[in-house]
């Protein structure tokens, strides 16, 4: 019985992983540069768009690479309404009548914000996806859920935050996030439009290291549960950027004695012998890389350890060249 769980683990693991490859053979240029020959086209006039979008491409994933990519590079996020909407959604927590009544007010305005001045927080990016697929003859479909960040369900699922899509293509279904492959929202509240790649057909045991569906259908093949998912370390854009997959430690908090020492790893899922590995520490705005020994790579699995000569708390972060891809806390206690 224990051999077939593990070969069922196996199957389903190798299942999850294959999507990577399923279109890696699609060059993407032409629905790239389709996307970029329509900038600042507008929203006007969806089915006009969506045509202008597909109507030369060959094949659904070409479209949707289209479309997708127009979205992230046209559509700004709004910190604005975003704001808005966490307010109201937490004055009328225990009202979900008179939320509900508020959502259908205030969406005419998100709307019309959207159509204007193309501008809108993760409802209406994954609105947009949506319409513009069903136009173009291509199902996709709303997800909501939780967003785990540094700011958000970073210990708990306490805050329902985030939408993103799923899209069938050649009858199987895939995950992607027009939000945060958009850009970011700096330290003063501009929005920064910064394609992010790694969110789109993201393999779902990567995208469920930071997204959690309300339907539970749409983590696809990765077996999460919630107590897993806000137990894991912190992942970042970055993290989808290299295509990378914390294994070791499991879990984002980690406690050890002193002189102990621990592993690091991660799956990789693209093809890659030149990125450098290191883990540091911040102290301000000081970076402190800590020493690390047994640095290997095996079948897709980089690993490396280090031991902790010294009791005391630290955040320690898992670097590929210079990009944080998880955040740990360990503390260390006496032998």
């Amino acid at each position: 019985m224990r051999n077939a769980l593990l070969l069922l683990f196996i199957f389903i693991f190798n299942t999850t992983i294959a999507q990577v490859s399923d279109f890696k053979a699609v060059n993407f240029t032409i629905a790239d540069n389709v996307a970029k020959l329509n900038k600042g086209a507008s929203l006007e006039n969806l089915p006009v768009l969506a045509h202008k979008l597909t109507h030369k491409l060959p094949t659904k994933v070409e479209k949707f690479r289209a479309i997708y990519t127009w979205v992230c590079n046209n559509i700004e996020g709004d910190h604005y309404q975003y704001e808005k909407v966490s307010r109201k959604r937490k004055k009328y927590k225990n009202d979900s009548i008179g939320l509900l009544k508020w959502n259908n007010e205030y969406k005419k305005i998100a709307f019309k914000t959207l159509v204007k001045k193309k501008k809108t927080m993760c409802t209406g990016y994954a609105y947009l996806i949506k319409e513009l697929c069903f136009f173009a003859n291509i199902d996709s479909k709303i997800v909501d859920g939780y967003g785990r960040s540094i700011v958000s369900n970073i210990e708990k699922l306490d805050k329902l935050n985030h939408s993103w899509n799923a899209v069938k293509l050649d009858n199987k279904w895939y995950l992607c996030d027009a939000t945060w492959s958009s850009g970011y929202t700096s330290a003063d509240n501009i929005f920064i439009n910064e394609y992010n790649e790694g969110y789109f057909l993201t393999e779902p045991i990567l995208f469920a290291k930071n997204h959690y569906p309300l339907d539970k259908k749409w983590l696809l093949n990765d077996t999460l549960i919630q107590s897993d998912f806000i137990a894991s370390p912190l992942v970042y854009g970055e993290t989808f950027k290299h295509k990378v997959v914390p294994v070791s430690p499991e879990k984002m908090a980690v406690s050890i004695q002193k002189q102990d020492h621990i592993t690091f790893s991660f799956k990789t899922l693209k093809n890659s012998t030149k990125d450098k590995v290191s883990l540091v520490q911040f102290n301000g705005n000081n970076e402190h890389a800590f020493k690390i020994f047994d640095l290997k790579s095996e079948n897709g699995i980089t690993s490396f350890k280090h031991q902790f000569n010294r009791k005391g708390f630290y955040d320690v972060h898992l670097k590929i060249n210079n990009d944080i891809v998880a955040t740990y806390t360990i503390e260390v206690t006496k032998s």
